[in-house]
């Protein structure tokens, strides 16, 4: 097993790398230590095991756990929630309306990512265990949750990335666990010094303008932090999120021109890689870098994402 030492990024919370399809530093399961201890997604079930493991270097049993909440329904951040409860008992599931019946009968999310996914499907997501209805707590826009005596937290309802996101608002650190909807941040980059922040644009309930809104939303709120299913934490969110903004639009501009050409998904996504790839030599990171192995799997989804929506 990979190495899977916490980090911590505030005096009250944690990411716990899940080595998300073989990766470290791509999709992280966060620890809020309050009266009621609660984690933010749980990543796919094969990440389910670095969860526990991280969980017990914390110092958390199992039995602690009070909420687990699971910012949208993707696989890659609630897939293992089902696998994770069942060795949880008095943990109940926090989750979107809209998500609510997937995660009681995930067949459809099933579907939908062996259709993306293909062969690697089982690889890279089972098992995928159904959550009882009575272990579900479904919260939306203007919903709250005490986790303790100094911390209510606040749902957003967020989408853009999906119908079925919500982000989550914490008013101790004065930052948001925004999941996927205002875009991904790169690690592999940001340990060099260097801000990376790209929008997430998967299919096939993406939405440009909920995407914009979303952003905006966040921009007022002020925040001191932001944390990103992908990955960690930024202490600068008007940057992140102006930058985000900025490259929505240079997709959406790609995707425009490649629906023009009758382009392939594969084409765009190449041409979205080739964009990133483009600015990043303006500021000298190296072709060989670590990053381009994450943005290539990214452009390739989003690229599927951007063809749907601009089909419909």
């Amino acid at each position: 097993m990979k190495k899977t030492q916490p980090v911590q990024l505030t005096e009250r919370i944690h990411i716990i790398d899940g080595f998300d399809l073989g990766l470290s530093e791509r999709t992280g399961t966060y620890v809020i230590n309050e009266e009621q201890l609660t984690l933010v997604d749980t990543g796919p079930s094969p990440s389910v095991s670095y969860v526990k493991k991280g969980l017990a270097l914390l110092g958390f049993a199992l039995e602690d756990i009070k909420y687990i909440i699971v910012t949208h329904v993707h696989l890659d951040h609630s897939g293992g929630a089902g696998l994770l409860l069942q060795d949880c008992p008095n943990a109940k599931v926090v989750v979107h309306p809209k998500g609510a019946r997937h995660l009681s009968d995930p067949s459809r999310l099933i579907a939908g990512a062996k259709m993306v996914y293909g062969k690697q499907f089982a690889q890279l997501f089972d098992p995928i265990v159904a959550i009882p209805e009575d272990r579900l707590v479904v919260l939306t826009e203007g919903d709250q949750l005490t986790i303790g005596a100094n911390c209510t937290l606040d749902f957003w309802d967020t989408p853009g990335h999906a119908k079925h996101h919500f982000s989550i608002y914490d008013p101790v650190s004065n930052g948001v666990f925004a999941g996927d909807t205002v875009g991904i941040r790169y690690e592999q980059l940001a340990k060099d010094g260097i801000d990376l922040y790209l929008p997430s644009t998967s299919p096939n309930q993406f939405d440009p303008q909920a995407m914009q809104q979303a952003i905006e939303r966040m921009l007022n709120a002020k925040l001191n932090a932001i944390y990103y299913g992908h990955f960690s934490k930024t202490d600068q969110p008007e940057r992140a999120l102006h930058q985000v903004e900025q490259w929505l639009n240079v997709f959406l501009e790609e995707g425009k021109s490649a629906s023009k050409e009758n382009w392939t998904v594969e084409q765009l996504a190449s041409q979205l890689f080739y964009r990133v790839q483009a600015h990043l030599q303006t500021i000298n990171v190296p072709d060989d870098h670590l990053v381009y192995a994450y943005v290539r799997l990214d452009m390739q989804v989003s690229a599927m994402g951007i063809l749907d929506a601009l089909s419909k």
